[in-house]
């Protein structure tokens, strides 16, 4: 199996025995243009071409039934105004086959939708990954785990190998069969079918006779006979045995939770509040967890704005059963209990927060509980407080178990999370289902599959999040920083030049000056502290970075949102995740973290949430300060890639007119840039760095700080409020590297001199 998606994969097309053209040497392997088309060819909305790429023309008549139909099946890559591109997986196939689909449904239905028939290969490729993937279920009932499938055939060669037959419970025989549960059994609140359910239930009408009431019984009994599973039981224990057993042998197991019928757990009482009613894309993606009447694991991928943490209350209000919560931050964990009591008409006491300086239990037998990842994957001695929390987390069966922003945990800790916390079903939610070191597609064997995926273009015509328009302002270099810039020797220093340069530094200023006028709230982004304390300081504006306190951060906050005198404010990169700004309309980039496309939608996201204001067409502003002829042009352009992809266009601004006229300009004479330049070239390297520290609320969750001295080099001004003066220390002194510098054999037969003298001196 892995050998054949290996090969589909690397697969180049021959170029068709043809006349050449003066364009086919430009596209080589990749020209389709000789590939046969069907005779309606034009009515059809899609093309797959022999590597599994798919391109959909989104001004097709059918374009939102293709559009629903690949989301299942296949991976988003590109989504801009006229054509999308999404790409068959075998991780996206085995989520086609998880949330119901059969092989045959969706070759049949790409046969339907394509304007060229189906390669040989392509149709191998998904009958291969539906066959491997999906066809096998661990399913938990009445606290007892269950290996599920339809086919019993594959069920038996289970019980026949050598690792997983052992693990089955011994008083146990042969293979149990049931019912699959059915779709329509299940609502989930906040849907239209939730608001009528107790209508719909006061007006059915009943059966007029006997023979009425023995039809519908008979249609029912046929519906559970087609319906039927076939599963045998394993010992608790040994599931992970089973588990990674199953994926070696090219049957992963889905996971999935039958809550309604978990008379071992108790039922929470939650339920989300009357008149609240989620959107369709929100409905969309729950229906893909709970289509056929389970909890199953996977990922929702939303839109930072869209309403992530309404999809993760709406599920805990749907399971009923004890839920615990991880977050990135304690500011996430605070916003997440302030929403499910704003959303869900759970009593406060039934949630608890576990955080460094919060240790709650709910009072009832289940509730929520909602920490960070760092709290609970913590594997040093903790405190008594710490470790009690830690047993009542441990020692008890959780319902669900919701992970938010669950791109940005790595792989290790995320085992030991899971590890730790024993729960039936995950949800992950994310904006971005990105990495930068490719170890994305670890999440799909520890939560589960992507179950759904949002079209962010969509969403904003819709009005849903914001419509943002994204420019990229080009800034000249000042000779003196650049001739610095070309002499510079580190990345810290050419990038704290950069940063640091003048012309952006006043460009800054004249765009907060722009939309403070317009009466827009805006927040100016640094990875870099001290380029964020200076801009800051200089503009006159508050600050949040790691060393900020917590009362600090609260307070600015709270002003930014509620002080209509407070419109703009510095962020470092603590607030690129779990935070809720939704008066924020403006968003300013001055420095970030190299080519990091993942930051740059996390960013976005701080402005998507939907605005009340529609100026002009769109209603949010998105600006990206880059120095031009520098290294920070490059890393630019591939923070947009995602975006960009997304349908998102960047437009470059090479003069920001008028600017010359701001009353107040900073750095506007010769003298004025000197001295910043020197006290740029002042500091050392690790002045350069970006902010280690991103979490917003609370600094390193669950690792304090040892005691010690650090040395840093800084400017005597800083210390004294002397001018023009600086002293700096220096890492290594002159005489370290002088007897660094000795034949290294003289040292060490004067060293064994030195001992041997000791030996023979009398005691």
């Amino acid at each position: 199996m892995k050998q054949l998606i290996e090969r589909f994969q690397k697969r180049k097309v021959a170029p068709a025995a043809r006349r050449p053209d003066a364009l086919s040497g430009w596209f080589q392997g990749n020209d389709y243009s000789s590939l046969d088309l069907k005779k309606e060819h034009a009515d059809r909305p899609l093309w797959v071409t022999p590597e599994g790429k798919i391109i959909l023309e989104s001004f097709s008549p059918y374009f939102k039934t293709a559009e629903r139909f690949l989301i299942n099946i296949a991976e988003p890559q590109s989504r801009v105004s006229l054509m999308h591109e999404y790409s068959l997986t075998a991780n996206s196939l085995f989520a086609a086959v998880s949330v119901g689909l059969s092989t045959n449904e969706i070759i049949g239905q790409l046969e339907k939708l394509s304007k060229t028939p189906l390669d040989d290969e392509v149709k191998e490729f998904i009958i291969n990954s539906t066959k491997s993937f999906g066809k096998v279920r661990l399913v938990l009932k009445q606290t007892k785990y269950f290996i599920e499938s339809s086919d019993p055939d594959i069920l038996r060669t289970l019980l026949r190998d050598s690792i997983i037959g052992p693990c089955r419970v011994d008083n146990t025989e042969g293979l149990m069969k049931g019912t699959a549960a059915k779709k329509g059994d299940l609502v989930i609140p906040g849907t239209n079918m939730a608001a009528g359910a107790k209508q719909a239930a006061q007006a059915q009408p009943q059966p007029e006779d006997a023979d009425q009431m023995m039809n519908v019984l008979r249609e029912e009994d046929d519906d559970e006979e087609e319906d039927q599973v076939h599963s045998f039981q394993i010992d608790g224990p040994s599931v992970q045995t089973v588990s990674k057993r199953c994926r070696a042998i090219g049957l992963p197991l889905t996971e999935e939770y039958d809550f309604r019928n978990d008379f071992a757990n108790a039922n929470l009482e939650i339920d989300i509040r009357p008149g609240v009613e989620i959107r369709p894309y929100q409905e969309q993606a729950l229906t893909k967890m709970f289509g056929n009447g389970r909890a199953r694991s996977g990922i929702i991928v939303l839109p930072c704005g869209a309403g992530k943490t309404l999809v993760g209350i709406t599920a805990a209000c749907t399971v009923r059963k004890g839920c615990i919560v991880l977050c990135t931050s304690t500011m996430s964990v605070l916003q997440w209990r302030d929403e499910f009591i704003k959303w869900s008409n759970i009593n406060p006491s039934d949630i608890a927060v576990f955080t460094a300086e919060q240790k709650d239990f709910f009072s009832g037998n289940t509730g929520v509980l909602i920490s960070t990842y760092n709290m609970i994957a913590m594997n040093r001695t903790r405190s008594y407080d710490s470790q009690k929390v830690m047993d009542f987390i441990t020692q008890r069966e959780w319902g669900l178990m919701v992970l938010d922003e669950v791109h940005v945990v790595p792989a290790e800790m995320f085992s030991r999370v899971t590890h730790a916390v024993p729960s039936h079903a995950k949800l992950g939610l994310t904006a971005t289902l990105l990495r930068e070191d490719d170890k994305i597609n670890d999440l799909n064997f520890l939560i589960g599959p992507k179950l759904y995926e949002a079209n962010w273009q969509e969403l904003s015509e819709n009005g849903f999040i914001a419509k943002v328009i994204c420019s990229e302002v080009w800034c000249q270099m000042t000779t003196e920083f650049y001739a610095e810039y070309l002499k510079a020797k580190t990345v810290n220093k050419k990038s704290l030049l950069y940063t640091m340069n003048p012309r952006k530094f006043q460009a800054c200023q004249f765009l907060i000056d722009y939309h403070e006028k317009r009466g827009d709230k805006t927040i100016v982004f640094s990875d870099n502290v001290y380029a964020l304390k200076i801009y800051a300081k200089t503009l006159g504006k508050a600050f949040i970075y790691g060393g900020t306190s917590n009362q600090e951060r609260q307070q600015v906050l709270q002003n930014f949102m509620y002080n209509e005198k407070v419109k703009t404010i510095f962020l470092s990169k603590i607030g690129d995740t779990s935070l809720d700004l939704p008066e924020a309309t403006c968003l300013i980039q001055i420095s970030s973290h190299y080519g990091s496309r993942r930051q740059e939608a996390q960013r976005l996201g701080r402005i998507l949430r939907a605005k009340r204001r529609n100026d002009e067409g769109f209603n949010a502003f998105f600006y990206s300060l880059v120095s031009k002829d520098t290294t920070e042009m490059f890393y630019s352009s591939k923070r947009q890639a995602f975006l960009v992809d997304q349908g998102y266009s960047f437009r470059v601004i090479t003069r920001l007119q008028g600017i010359e006229n701001l009353p107040g300009l900073v750095h506007a004479t010769p003298q004025e840039r000197r001295e910043l330049l020197t006290d740029v070239m002042l500091q050392n390297d690790v002045a350069g760095e970006v902010e280690k520290n991103d979490d917003l609320f609370g600094r390193r969750q669950g690792n304090r700080f040892k005691k010690g001295v650090r040395r840093t080099a800084g400017t005597l001004s800083e210390l004294s409020g002397g001018q023009d003066m600086a002293y700096m220390e220096y890492n290594r002194d002159k005489n370290k590297e002088l007897r660094a510098q000795g034949n290294q054999t003289l040292k060490k037969l004067k060293r064994s001199l030195g001992k041997q003298n000791k030996r023979v001196l009398p005691s």
